[in-house]
């Protein structure tokens, strides 16, 4: 049996193989997925130190371990509407390639649910939305258990500028 192409091209051009392991995780009532190599830890909400004169979805920053680490909510980011967090709500700290080299960031989740290892021939392409939507950072559409889970390119999700910003934050 030959094995079928797994790799999705970029709008850059270049090509990503999407099959692998997924952290997935709630938001909004919706399922997500992070690779599993961006992710380096789950964390439970601690306290966050407002910044003044950023970005309503950039919550602040924290302390972990002596590091200062930006803080992002996704709710805010994809325009989901603002929700209280929860005993399920954590912080998902994921390294993302930045201009400026790697930079570590927390992402606010409503719940973690769990890690998935995904099959290339059970992702597809991210449909099109139309002209107007800015759907660049979804790697793909991951059928599993019979639900659709987003699967996100977390250096993606976040624009260069303002990966510059909270790279200035930290």
């Amino acid at each position: 049996m030959k094995k079928q192409a797994v790799a999705a091209v970029q709008a850059d051009g270049t090509a990503v193989d999407r099959e692998g392991k997924y952290l997935t995780f709630s938001l909004g009532g919706e399922e997500y997925g992070i690779g599993i190599l961006k992710v380096k830890e789950i964390i439970g909400m601690m306290r966050i130190t407002p910044v003044p004169q950023t970005p309503d979805f950039v919550k602040g920053v924290i302390n972990l371990r002596g590091k200062v680490i930006p803080v992002i909510d996704l709710r805010l980011r994809f325009a989901m509407g603002e929700s209280g967090y929860t005993d399920r709500t954590c912080i998902v700290v994921v390294e993302i390639d930045g201009s400026a080299g790697k930079l570590h960031i927390g992402v606010v989740v409503d719940s973690v649910s769990e890690v998935l290892n995904i099959r290339g021939a059970d992702i597809e392409d991210t449909p099109s939305f139309g002209t107007n939507l800015n759907s660049q950072y979804i790697l793909g559409m991951a059928k599993t258990g019979g639900a659709v889970k987003i699967l996100l390119d977390i250096d993606r999700v976040l624009s260069s500028d303002e990966m510059d910003l909270l790279d200035r934050v930290a």
